[in-house]
């Protein structure tokens, strides 16, 4: 089938759905979308609520005056139960079943039923002694992490998996005594540090392999006692590290600045892509025949996904959080371990045929269901005998369109389109939405969605955080019981919360690296790591090697003048990096 053009029924804009696409959405038999797929994106993730938590009542019969942790608001209008609760026997989800009625759209009922069945607090499992941790399994000892897996003695961090002793981490595996960390892996004592892998006792790296005691070095391999690039000896590399003084909060300050303006003129691969075949995307590992998809790894013949992989093949529109020996999967987020024929769902695991579902696992042939482990065949947590389910399911489907649900923006959701944005329990800022489509209170409204006031907070601060000592030698223990002002002042943008504090086993961390003390509250500080990343976006561009304002060619490269080798990239054309194929890359890096 051709290419064909659609107009986004939420941004108003045209976008294209190819013929790839048609092949998909034929053999999963499923209608194209009306929403572009940077929408698509949106939507799905603003049902994912990973950082926002709350102290709310558990409303578990029994338990109603025991405190817990929740990504639901204490005001909100859902029941909410423990994790322990609600994974337990004493309550059936099938208690919630409902008949299907044709009188009105499946959307509404299904949000009657959402509104009605207890939903978990947090999404964890196998968790030791940690705190404030959400969408996380097996970690230990940890506190305010998310997205995470397997995880020691961490703090503060995103998309984490198998790390120790480490804070302040944005997509990070295996890597020890880490400290503001993004895009890294099996590192050492390593800070301030982006694409960098394999290193040890080294700060401020970008794109960086297999270096120790390197400082504010770009496009290494295999160097060490280097500071800028510049080799130096071992004595000398000591001396000259005293000297920049980044022990200090004024001394980092000015090295960061000197840092940006080194990183950004030195050449950039089009993609921080490893052993990929035929893809396209930025931070992919493992792919063949991947497109426009962004921090996967090991997947193949997908298009449109985000932040995942492990075995992941023929998938279209999927992610966050998506993966582990899956396949056939369409606009879903969190649906991973073992999952085939999922679509239109969120937290389903170890299922196969599953629609428009959310929080089930180990299920087969669920439609409009949440919250159901072990079933099948159940169409709005009703059950039916597999006859009287395949007889049903097609006149949903054609309730569906004949009834479509149009929300309060004459936006029309039929039989192919997600969850409307109105079923989400989360207000836009409280999900994920807001890291990775940031926008103001006004322009959510304006669209016609939820964003939560946070209440006005009982503390106040007793310290600036300018007043913190310059070195953290200087640092007492009493700092831990001081309320720090965040200089964003609770900007909302950021979800910043006006102040924050110095956790004991935190202060000890800083000490035993000599580190200074952080000046921005958690928030703050999470979304000041998004900032340095590229964004989920690619533009089509050409090598620039060679062209007016590259640097000198140094290395042995096949082409004569300006280098014709074109590629999408998500360095965008205004950008001022000097963006490289990757056969020119390598001739001047490896």
């Amino acid at each position: 089938m051709q290419s064909e053009t659609g107009n986004c029924q939420n941004c108003k804009n045209d976008f294209v759905i190819d013929s790839e696409d048609f092949n998909f959405y034929q053999k999963i038999n499923v209608p194209p979308p009306t929403f572009c797929p940077e929408c698509c994106l949106q939507r799905r993730i603003m049902f994912r609520n990973e950082r926002t938590l709350y102290r709310r009542k558990n409303n578990f019969p029994g338990n109603e005056n025991e405190e817990i942790v929740s990504i639901h608001r204490p005001n909100s209008n859902y029941t909410i139960y423990d994790d322990r609760n609600w994974w337990s026997d004493a309550w059936d989800p099938m208690d919630y079943g409902k008949d299907y009625d044709f009188s009105k759209p499946f959307f509404k009922q299904f949000k009657e039923l959402y509104e009605k069945i207890p939903l978990i607090n947090l999404s964890i499992t196998n968790m030791v002694n940690c705190k404030y941790c959400n969408v996380a399994e097996g970690d230990k000892n940890s506190f305010m992490i998310s997205a995470s897996n397997r995880n020691e003695d961490c703090m503060y961090g995103n998309r984490m998996t198998e790390n120790k002793q480490s804070l302040e981490t944005y997509i990070g595996t295996r890597n020890e005594l880490g400290y503001e960390l993004i895009n890294s892996s099996n590192n050492f004592k390593v800070f301030w540090s982006s694409h960098v892998y394999e290193c040890a006792d080294s700060m401020f790296l970008y794109n960086c392999k297999n270096c120790n005691d390197c400082i504010g070095c770009v496009n290494l391999r295999n160097a060490s006692y280097r500071i800028f690039n510049k080799q130096y000896t071992r004595e000398d590399y000591f001396k000259e590290k005293e000297n920049l003084k980044l022990n200090t909060r004024s001394g980092l300050k000015s090295f960061k600045k000197i840092f940006k303006e080194f990183v950004e003129n030195k050449i950039h691969k089009y993609a921080h892509n490893q052993r990929t075949v035929n893809s396209s995307g930025d931070n992919l590992e493992n792919t063949s025949n991947v497109r426009n998809s962004f921090d996967i790894n090991e997947a193949q013949d997908c298009n449109r996904i985000i932040w995942g992989g492990y075995g992941l093949r023929d998938c279209v529109n999927i992610g966050p959080g998506i993966g582990i020996q899956s396949e056939l999967l369409y606009d879903c987020f969190d649906t991973a371990l073992q999952v085939s024929k999922c679509f239109w769902t969120g937290v389903v695991y170890h299922s196969y045929d599953v629609r428009y579902s959310i929080n089930c696992h180990s299920s087969n042939h669920l439609f409009g269901c949440h919250g159901l482990r072990s079933k099948e065949y159940c169409i709005l947590n009703k059950q039916y005998t597999k006859e009287e389910y395949e007889e049903l399911l097609p006149k949903v489907i054609q309730h569906m369109n004949d009834v479509p649900y149009i929300d309060n923006q004459n936006r029309i959701f039929k039989y192919g389109e997600f969850f409307p944005y109105d079923i989400s329990p989360f207000a836009y800022n409280e999900t994920i939405a807001q890291e990775y489509f940031p926008i103001s209170k006004e322009e959510a409204l304006l669209k016609g969605w939820q964003w939560y006031e946070y209440p006005d907070r009982e503390y106040k601060p007793t310290i600036n955080s300018e007043d913190l000592p310059e070195s953290i030698s200087d640092v007492s223990e009493s700092v831990i019981s001081e309320i720090i002002a965040c200089p964003n002042k609770g900007l909302d943008t950021l979800g910043c919360t006006n102040a924050f504090i110095i956790l004991k086993e935190e202060l000890m961390f800083y000490k035993r690296l000599n580190i200074p003390l952080p000046t921005f509250c958690p928030n703050c500080r999470h979304f000041n790591r998004l900032k340095l990343r590229n964004p989920i976006k690619l533009w089509h561009r050409k090598c620039m090697c060679g062209s007016l304002g590259s640097p000198q060619v140094t290395g042995n490269h096949q082409h004569e003048g300006e280098c014709k080798e074109e590629f999408e990239t998500s360095y965008a054309p205004d950008r001022r990096e000097i963006i490289y194929c990757e056969k020119c890359y390598q001739a001047e890096v490896y």
